[in-house]
């Protein structure tokens, strides 16, 4: 990866040259108080010229522990590059965080507004500023999440099938598990897909929650990257993955056939059989008790950790198939 990088970086309206750290503003509009609202950039580059990484987090609002993992990232100095040039977002969606919120204010999810308008809702506005002012410029994004609501997505890198170099980055990235899973329309994914530009998705934990090894998996993950591009500092090291990652072709949600109180009996990661028993979902009043049973054999790869279901909530996310060679 050879990289975009110039001796000055223009963005957002700023120079910045080589061996230069910088903090500049992504700001697009005000709260109705008329007060400012600005998203914080941390750029680093190093002296020699490079790729340039772009780390982001917090396209929604309420997935905090994405946020935490580029929070660790900076804290640590681990976006202090040997060579080329790291730009850190940790909160995209600011709106959303001020307010706790997945969605913008007029109620618009960031991720399917891509790549935007300069003339269109706040979200939209958002998107096509990233998608103008700093995805140009950058040679590999991380990009962090977590699982919605209350299903607790185990450590994963999400990527398209067919494209060797994502193949070879989600396995350097050494997360447990990495799922193939198509482009979503007008999400941030699918657009830096078209323009080139390639991505991978992390997934881990659950909204408004901290997960110390979801957390670890990504902030390892950024270190391994970055060690592999020779762009991580000396003072740091890239350990190797206790495990190597399974990369899943394909995968099916495990449904409730009932409403009532649940609970999952195995752990994310498990490996399980088919018919093995892996939840329960019962009512209040001692009447009812319907085991969950695994429908195929597979890895567990979410968890829905509310304690109470509806019929036809997803409970499970399973793999149905591994790709071979992993």
């Amino acid at each position: 990866m050879a990289g975009k990088n110039n001796d000055i970086l223009e963005i957002l309206g700023e120079k910045i040259n080589l061996g230069e750290r910088r903090e500049i503003n992504f700001s697009v509009a005000k709260l109705h108080t008329t007060t400012n609202v600005d998203v914080p950039i941390v750029i680093e580059r190093s002296k020699k010229p490079g790729p340039t990484v772009l780390i982001s987090a917090g396209i929604h609002g309420d997935e905090v522990n994405g946020i935490e993992i580029v929070r660790q990232i900076i804290a640590k100095g681990i976006n202090r590059p040997k060579i080329g040039t790291i730009i850190c977002i940790p909160v995209i969606n600011i709106f959303g965080f001020l307010h706790l919120n997945r969605e913008f204010p007029d109620g618009r999810d960031l991720n399917r507004v891509f790549p935007g308008s300069a003339k269109g809702s706040l979200a939209s506005r958002v998107a096509h500023k990233l998608v103008h002012e700093i995805v140009p410029h950058v040679d590999l994004i991380l990009d962090y999440h977590t699982g919605g609501a209350d299903r607790f997505n185990s450590p994963q890198i999400r990527i398209i099938q067919g494209e060797p170099v994502l193949d070879e980055l989600a396995g350097i990235f050494g997360a447990p598990f990495v799922v193939y899973s198509k482009n979503l329309n007008k999400s941030f994914r699918n657009t830096c897909h078209k323009l080139g530009v390639p991505m991978l998705l992390y997934e881990g934990g659950k909204s408004f929650n901290f997960d110390t090894t979801v957390t670890n998996h990504g902030v390892n993950g950024a270190k391994r990257i970055l060690g592999h591009l020779g762009m991580l500092g000396n003072k740091f090291k890239a350990s190797k993955p206790k495990k190597k990652c399974v990369f899943i072709k394909d995968s099916k949600w495990i449904r409730a056939k009932y409403s009532g109180m649940f609970k999952s009996s195995v752990s994310i990661n498990t490996l399980v059989n088919k018919g093995q028993v892996i939840g329960h979902i019962t009512d209040p009043y001692g009447k009812f008790h319907h085991f969950v049973k695994a429908e195929n054999s597979g890895y567990i790869i979410n968890v829905n950790e509310a304690p109470i279901v509806y019929q036809g909530d997803a409970v499970f996310h399973i793999s149905t198939g591994i790709k071979n060679g992993n």
